[in-house]
């Protein structure tokens, strides 16, 4: 059984441990900071054998260097050169084994141009989607096009329902105040709301989700519903999906 555990990092992010079964090798991703990785190894006496990196920002990779001058790990990550210290560059149907499980790269652009996120269809399946992907919302455009973005969003939500969605960031809250505004009458998004509030009222986690969660709650991924498109085409272009999910990312960034 494969275990998923976050760590949290600079007040919002998570950094995800994979651990297979009781075993005391580990899988690191996406590790921002490396002092409270280091920490947890220290103290469960684990061994990090191997790093998943999805994009160049420093608060994905600010930990790397450290972690591999002390541990040695195998680090997989995406085709962009400037990311110091990646033993395996991948890109889109590449596929790789961590943990005892088979991981596809997904290309996700649209937060960045070398964003990539990892999925495997074990049971369950997992996502590590850094920040293309956020519970009930999305990674700003850093980089690329809101056109590549609705397309990166569209191929991540044509994954299983049960898919696990392990994203980088704990800002469930904040996005489903800017859903609840985008989709007000949807009853799954004040749901939602209510239960992230509790949670996060008692500092838990709101992640992972999922994917049929997602698409019932995440405007982003509900650009062709008629509520979602009636409440954006008060700020801006609703004649097609991509430009209503431009519309939706324009409002979303001054909400």
């Amino acid at each position: 059984m494969l275990s998923v555990t976050p760590i949290p990092a600079f007040g919002d992010n998570y950094i995800w441990l994979m651990r297979q079964d009781t075993s005391p090798d580990v899988c690191i991703v996406d590790p921002g900071d490396a002092a409270p990785v280091i920490k947890i190894l220290e103290r469960d006496k684990l061994n990090l054998t191997s790093v998943l990196i999805t994009h160049h920002h420093h608060d994905h990779v600010g930990g790397l260097a450290e972690l591999i001058e002390r541990y040695s790990p195998h680090v997989i990550g995406p085709q962009n050169p400037q990311i110091a210290g990646i033993d395996e560059r991948v890109g889109q149907g590449d596929t790789c084994r961590v943990m005892g499980r088979l991981f596809e790269a997904m290309e996700v652009p649209g937060h960045t141009l070398d964003h990539i996120a990892f999925f495997t269809a074990g049971i369950p399946p997992l996502l590590f989607c850094g920040d293309t992907l956020f519970s009930a919302g999305c990674g700003r455009l850093f980089e690329g096009s809101p056109e590549q973005m609705h397309n990166s969003l569209q191929a991540l939500a044509s994954l299983p329902d049960d898919t696990l969605v392990f994203a980088a960031h704990e800002y469930t809250q904040a996005n489903l105040d800017f859903a609840s505004a985008a989709d007000p009458n949807n009853p799954d998004v004040a749901t939602a709301l209510k239960e992230t509030q509790r949670a996060r009222a008692l500092d838990r986690p709101t992640l992972p989700s999922n994917l049929g969660r997602e698409r019932r709650i995440n405007p982003f991924l509900r650009c062709a519903d008629p509520a979602v498109r009636a409440a954006a085409s008060q700020h801006g272009d609703t004649d097609t999906d991509q430009a209503t999910f431009a519309t939706l990312r324009a409002w979303k960034d001054s909400f």
